[in-house]
Order: C-alpha cells, then structure tokens, then sequence
C-alpha cells in the first residue's frame, strides 16, 4: 500500500455521498463545461477544498490513477474525454447508488460483463438484490460528517426528506405521509417539496385521501447546514421509502440525535438496530409510534441519543474514508496504463438528470 496521493476523476451525481467522499487524501478531478449541465458541472457550488475544476477538453493531457463512475453513460464519456479506456488503459471503479429497478432480483448490472471493473455497492442489499455477473464487487458502506447533537425537538412536528417526493410517489412512500400525518403535522424537505401539497390536494378532492387540513406542509430544498438545523428542532423523523438505497438524510437524522421511525424496508434494518428507532413495516404500527413520541419529548430526547450512537458507530466517516483509501490505491496499481491514444470516436451521452444537490433519499 503507497501513501501516495492520487488523482481520482469523479463527477458530482450525489451531492451528500460526494461531500463525504472529497474529504479524502487525494486531488479530486470534476470536469466542467460551459454550459455546466449533468455532466460539466463541476462542483456544482459545493465548498470542496479538495476538489479541482477541469475543462473537459483539457483531461485528456492530465494523468489520472482512477475513475470513480456513477452512471452507465460515464464509461463512453470518460472514454471520449480521457482518450483512455476505463478498466483497460485507466484504473476505475464503479459506485452502485441505487437499488435495481425491473425485473428484480434478476436486474443485470451495466457493468456485469466486465472484469476489469470493481462494482461498488453502498449497502448490503444492494450488493444482493442487484445481478452484477463477473464484475468483482465490494460495500463500502454510506459515510457521514458528523454534523454533531443538534437535536431540540422543540417543534411538536415530524420531519421527512424526500427528493422529488411528486415524481417518485411510491417508490419513496410519498403516498403514505397523509397517514403519517393523522398522528400529526408533517414537514417535507426535499428538491421539488414544493409541488407536494398542490398533488395531495388533487387527490384529496377526486381520491381516498381525504382532507388533510395543511397537515402535510412543503419546506422545501435547504443547504446542508440550515437543513441539519430545521430537521433538529422537529420531533421526530420519519423515513417512508419503500424501494431506494439508504437515504443518508436517515443516517443525518441519526447522527443529530433525532428518534427515528422508519418503514423496515432495502437496508432499513441494518441501519436502524433494535433500541435506535422504530422499524416495522406495518404503517399503522409506524404511525402510532410517531404519535407516541409527539406527545412524549423525554421518550423521543432518548430514543434520539441512541439512533445517534448507533449512526456513529456504523456510519462515521473516518471508516468510510480508510475503505475508500484503500480501495482506490489498490485500484490505482492494479491497471497498466499505456500512452494516451488518438482520440476515439465515441458517442455523446444522454441527457441526464441534474445532480442531486442536497441530502436525501
């Protein structure tokens, strides 16, 4: 094992993963375009000391150890910028964010045909559900910057973070907060929080969901800091999903002493151990825990210390940095890297979504 420094391409796709991740060792490549976008980005206004801004047109002269991909469109432009191979003529990994989608569990990975690249998994579960064929495969569990004991529960309101919470409707349990909401109001964070309440009017007016009295109330994207401090001052935090990989707004939630209560779904039940928070997946049993602890502060300040213990010790961030570290300086010797070569005639990507800018599930 060297203590050399590396130089790692990445691109910024997930904005708390990326966060903990660039406070390694290591010279943090992120290719910028004019016209910014998914793919040229850079750091996307993230303070990352660690982090350098490269023209893309300009990687292809840099040496780079290794590439860290994140999306399937990320091998045919690496390829295109770098002028170099990934896998073959440059060391590179792939970080696996999410759960399958499809055919589940036999959903093949985009990389299951390859050898010549780790598939990085970010919970156990994933590693399981997805088939990811002959590629080599590792966890490297969710790491956090303890953002310290914040947690006041001074608001008698629960809290959720939900990333586009209208789009991804059941598959991050949107549909179940007016039930949430019965044992009381309910704050959602989250990029495109804002269109939440105009859906669940609709529904209330033509569906089964009833009136729901301002009880669910959109607060909207919040920066890192000010989110941590909004979050803290609610009672409870609740975590709905059925079908994502772990939501680091959860672990956030946990490291800031908040109690948790949590559908007992994907890697729910590693996260959250017996005495952490409350897991079920019987909704009404969820929602009689969140009433529970509404209206006992003492119960939930206690139930907070322990989800916090149990986030530290599973998910701090120096372990999460020492596995990353060794997993790319292994990585870094493991491919022979030739000259760079003619640039290679490979297509465009396709458009992709915008980088996710704060935490959540």
């Amino acid at each position: 094992m060297t203590d050399r420094r590396l130089r790692v391409l990445l691109w910024h796709v997930h904005g708390s993963w990326t966060d903990a991740f660039v406070r390694g060792r290591h010279e943090y490549l992120m290719p910028v375009l004019p016209e910014g976008g998914p793919w040229g980005g850079g750091r996307a206004g993230w303070d990352w000391p660690g982090v350098v801004e490269v023209p893309a047109d300009e990687l292809a002269d840099l040496d780079v150890d290794v590439v860290v991909l994140q999306r399937p469109d990320e091998l045919a432009l690496a390829e295109r910028w770098l002028r170099r191979r990934p896998g073959l003529d440059v060391p590179a990994v792939y970080v696996e964010h999410n759960t399958p989608k499809g055919g589940v569990p036999d959903t093949r990975h985009p990389v299951a045909d390859r050898d010549d690249i780790c598939l990085v998994h970010v919970t156990h579960f994933n590693e399981l559900m997805w088939d990811s064929g002959r590629a080599p495969t590792v966890v490297v569990e969710h790491g956090v910057a303890d953002p310290g004991e914040r947690y006041t529960g001074e608001l008698e309101r629960a809290a959720v973070v939900i990333n586009e919470p209208v789009r991804r409707w059941r598959v991050t349990g949107t549909d179940l907060l007016p039930r949430f909401a019965a044992a009381g109001p309910v704050d959602v964070f989250g990029i495109g929080a804002e269109k939440l309440p105009g859906r669940l009017a609709e529904l209330g007016a033509v569906g089964p969901l009833g009136a729901l009295d301002g009880q669910v109330r959109a607060v909207g994207n919040l920066r890192p800091r000010e989110l941590h401090d909004q979050l803290a001052r609610r009672r409870v935090y609740v975590h709905p999903v059925r079908w994502t990989s772990l939501g680091l707004s959860l672990i956030e939630a946990m490291h800031l002493g908040m109690p948790v209560v949590a559908l007992a779904t994907t890697e729910v039940v590693e996260a959250v151990p017996p005495g952490a928070g409350v897991i079920s997946t019987r909704v009404d049993g969820l929602v009689d825990a969140v009433r529970d602890l509404l209206a006992d502060p003492a119960a939930a300040a206690a139930l907070g210390h322990a989800a916090r213990r149990a986030a530290l010790d599973r998910y701090g961030l120096a372990p999460f940095l020492a596995d990353w570290d060794r997993l790319l300086t292994i990585t870094a010797a493991q491919t022979a890297r030739p000259a760079r070569s003619a640039p290679v005639p490979v297509p465009a990507p396709a458009p992709a979504s915008v980088p996710t800018g704060g935490s959540g599930s």
